[in-house]
């Protein structure tokens, strides 16, 4: 099983950033917290990378029902959303959201199947419209 549920876009960094928050948005997820990992490591270690950026991406009401099945599942939350630039291939911003599945299987806690899976669905549906987004502007 891979952890992510991807896609590629040929657009810019900020742009990404962009079609990814709206399309979060759009299926019912708010941006709690954001790393930049570039500047991270560059102010903390003076090191330079691509632009890397983490959304930790909520759903309340899904987020509501997986802590009142398992207390303990906040240390899996917020939902990470990654936008990063592509080192292999300029112009390529990949897009890559945290397969909520893991939850499932992280904890073996079978009733948090049906969230994960709903979960899932918003998480992919909001990953497509983003490729949708690429291919309708470019």
């Amino acid at each position: 099983m891979s952890i992510a549920i991807s896609t590629a876009l040929e657009s810019s960094f900020s742009d990404a950033v962009a079609r990814t928050r709206a399309a979060l948005a759009s299926q019912g997820f708010g941006v709690l917290a954001e790393i930049d990992m570039r500047a991270t490591l560059k102010t903390k270690l003076g090191e330079d990378m691509e632009d890397y950026l983490i959304l930790g991406a909520c759903n309340p009401p899904l987020a509501h029902r997986a802590v009142d099945i398992d207390r303990q599942i906040g240390l899996l939350l917020p939902c990470n959303v990654v936008v990063r630039t592509d080192p292999a291939e300029e112009g390529r911003v990949l897009v890559e959201a945290m397969d909520p599945q893991l939850l499932v299987q992280v904890t073996d806690e079978k009733r948090l199947q049906e969230v994960a899976d709903e979960v899932a669905t918003k998480l992919r549906a909001a990953i497509d419209s983003v490729s949708a987004a690429s291919i309708e502007l470019a």
